[in-house]
């Protein structure tokens, strides 16, 4: 019985005459050659967000303004640092000559120490009531009460206005006073102890260290963290609101690979920032011991913060609301980190300093781990959420 050859049956023959025959093994490999181009287009299509996030922000004036302080800040830290201690250590200013009543039974304690103090001049009383009433007239800035008890313990009692600038100018140098009188009671009292007590430095240490490494850096290395969150929240709201989320969807991407690429666009800004910044403070001669470790830390923060505010981002119904939720998740975040054994903070003046503790080395992998977890959170919702509704 014979049959019409069908069309098939001639595509077989016309390859087989061609010296090749198609099969299963051909069809993968058309199939593995796509992947790598669905790939590679994946990636251009990812850089190409990226890219116009970052153009994005030079119209918004605002972020320009701050990484412009930030810029500032750390290209002249060498001569900000010391108009800023003021604010952080006032007694490393010098201030004016203020009045300082003296009285009880043991004033020879502190007199001594008071002369060697310039901003100090002080005034004796015999009379406990009449310094009280100059203290009252304001014809003296404070009353110093010192009284020597029957353990032979020095006792003293300070009596000082509520408030003004004086007044902390005042404590400032009483505090430094009160630590020259304690090292002089504790050498006078030494035969007492059992073991001979440690020598201590005859020179105070400067104020620039303390403010740099404790207020300046951890200062240019948290900011960037919360402006990059507050970006990313302000960036997919916007993009919901417009509705170009959709004509980004449309791309060779899918929704989570959109969200990604947002997410390294903003998380990506925070390390580089905190990189140019300790690289200025090095150019100005402040030493940062720990520079990579900071930088990782910086981009594990930078990764935990912006998958919150994104995650926010997708949630809320609009932009002052996005913003409530995302200043109220990091106010929460910073209650949380003051439970901890070390706050990042200090973490930070530890890790730039290079005095480090054992406890400063087993939280940081934590910090790393909570980045990660955020992100794999930030996914977990993605999966959820519904993306017809944005």
């Amino acid at each position: 019985m014979s049959r019409e050859p069908r069309a098939d049956d001639r595509t077989t023959e016309s390859e087989r005459g061609n010296g090749h025959v198609r099969g299963p093994e051909d069809e993968r490999g058309q199939e593995s050659h796509r992947e790598p181009e669905h790939t590679e287009s994946t990636l251009h299509a990812r850089l190409a967000i990226v890219r116009r996030e970052w153009r994005s922000l030079r119209s918004e004036k605002t972020i320009v303004l701050a990484l412009a302080i930030q810029l500032v800040i750390a290209g002249f830290s060498g001569f900000l640092v010391v108009g800023l201690v003021s604010l952080y250590d006032p007694g490393a200013v010098d201030g004016q000559e203020m009045t300082v009543a003296l009285t009880g039974d043991d004033r020879d304690a502190l007199l001594e120490v008071v002369h060697d103090r310039e901003a100090i001049e002080p005034r004796l009383y015999d009379d406990r009531g009449a310094a009280y009433a100059d203290f009252d007239r304001r014809a003296v800035a404070v009353v110093v009460e010192t009284n020597r008890l029957e353990n032979g313990r020095l006792s003293i009692v300070v009596t000082a206005p509520d408030e003004g600038i004086g007044t902390t100018l005042l404590i400032s140098e009483l505090q430094e006073t009160f630590r020259t009188v304690e090292f002089e009671e504790r050498q006078a009292n030494a035969d007492r102890l059992e073991s001979p007590p440690l020598s201590v430095p005859t020179t105070s240490a400067t104020p620039y260290f303390g403010f740099t490494y404790t207020v300046l850096v951890p200062l240019l290395l948290f900011l960037p963290v919360f402006i990059s969150g507050s970006i990313a929240v302000d960036s997919l709201i916007e993009e919901r609101q417009r509705g170009t989320l959709e004509l980004l969807r449309v791309a060779p991407l899918s929704f989570p690979d959109v969200i990604d690429a947002k997410l390294v666009a903003t998380a990506s800004l925070a390390p580089l920032q905190g990189l140019a910044w300790l690289l200025l403070l090095a150019f100005n001669g402040t030493a940062i011991a720990n520079p990579a470790a900071l930088i990782v830390f910086v981009a594990a923060l930078a990764l935990l913060i912006v998958a919150l505010g994104m995650g926010v981002a997708l949630y809320a119904p609009d932009r002052r609301q996005a913003q409530l939720l995302y200043s109220a998740g990091i106010v929460g975040l910073l209650v949380v980190t003051s439970l901890l054994p070390e706050h990042p903070a200090n973490t930070v003046a530890k890790l730039a300093i290079g005095s480090e503790t054992t406890t400063t080395w087993l939280l940081f992998p934590g910090y790393v781990v909570a980045g990660l977890g955020a992100y794999l959170l930030l996914q977990w919702g993605l999966e959820r959420v519904d993306q017809a509704a944005l």
